[in-house]
């Protein structure tokens, strides 16, 4: 005698009739344990009983109320086919029209592109140039702003006064100052975490 019981999927094939090689010893098993043809006569009765109850449909908007909680993932490249494909105008006419102001832009871009690219390095020029105008007077009014924070407005304009020279000197000292705290604050960390 097989002193295991059976699993549930094993009465589940006892249950739906199945035949073939594995069933067999499960049938001799149940015919020998009173426990497992307990737990079979018990399953058997609820599976009837199951297959009494009233066959109910769902509500016609059962299948929309639920797709409606379902996050479904759409690929990039399928929501912006999809994005394109729900502006194409319907009427012939309008696509007519539509296509002939894409083309129109396209056009237009591709002219304004070839310039820039005939004229590259002046535009290069151009864009550095305001760009370094730009972040040297965000830098300048940054540090103004930070040297003026710690030494004083009078101090700092004299700084700036002084130039670019000036400037480096008060950045440089006031870098050298940051470090020397850090290092400090790190060494005292360090010393107090050995005490304990």
């Amino acid at each position: 005698m097989n002193h295991r019981h059976l699993l549930p999927d094993e009465i589940d094939l006892l249950l739906d009739g199945e035949v073939g090689f594995g069933v067999t010893p499960l049938k001799a098993h149940v015919e020998q344990c009173p426990d497992c043809r307990a737990r079979l006569d018990e399953s058997r009765v609820f599976v009837e009983s199951l297959e009494r109850l009233p066959e109910l449909a769902p509500s016609p908007l059962f299948t929309d109320r639920v797709m409606g909680e379902v996050n479904v993932f759409v690929p990039w490249h399928v929501a912006a086919r999809d994005a394109i494909v729900e502006r194409i105008p319907r009427s012939r006419p309008m696509r007519v029209l539509a296509g002939a102001m894409a083309t129109t832009v396209a056009l237009v871009l591709s002219v304004v592109s070839l310039g820039l690219i005939a004229r590259f390095d002046m535009f290069m020029f151009f864009v550095s140039g305001v760009a370094f105008d730009r972040a040297r007077e965000l830098a300048l009014a940054a540090a103004g702003g930070t040297l003026t924070s710690l030494f004083g407005e009078a101090a700092a304009a004299a700084i700036l006064a002084s130039g670019s020279t000036g400037l480096a000197l008060a950045l440089l000292a006031l870098l050298i100052t940051a470090t020397l705290a850090v290092l400090g604050m790190r060494s005292l960390m360090i010393a107090r975490s050995r005490s304990r």
